[in-house]
């Protein structure tokens, strides 16, 4: 079994975690991850639980919460006294800001489909009423 003082490369915890290593080093820059200890070769020396903080950056991504959201929610996980309502009202607020963003792509598939609609895929570039809708104010 590996020992919670293990440290691992910078390709090994890519490798483990599923990213790659550019990610890391700007996920670092970015402040989402501790700067690691170096070794006297100046090879980064990082804790194992880098992995499960870059699998928790990873999943949040894929679950639509930007950057800043996901410093947000490392910040309460870590914090004393946060509870499970606070990260609650975090994925909450995250289904609303989608439901929106739904709406606003249903609005955009619809205006292109008039759009679409329109024009019958015949004539030169000049004459497409897709090209005149664009350039007309709303």
């Amino acid at each position: 079994m590996k020992t919670s003082t293990e440290t691992l490369t910078i390709g090994k915890v890519a490798t483990e975690a599923s990213v790659g290593i550019e990610t890391i080093r700007f996920y670092e820059r970015e402040g989402l991850i501790d700067d690691p200890p170096r070794r006297a070769s100046g090879y980064r020396n990082y804790p194992r639980d880098t992995i499960l903080r870059l699998r928790f950056i990873k999943r949040a991504k894929e679950l639509g919460f930007s950057l800043k959201e996901i410093k947000e929610l490392l910040t309460l996980k870590l914090a004393t006294g946060t509870t499970c309502n606070q990260m609650k009202a975090q994925a909450d607020q995250k289904i609303d800001d989608i439901k929106s963003k739904i709406r606003t792509l249903q609005r955009m598939k619809r205006e292109l489909k008039k759009l679409s609609s329109a024009c019958g895929g015949k004539g030169s570039i000049s004459e497409c009423p897709i090209l005149d809708a664009l350039e007309q104010e709303q």
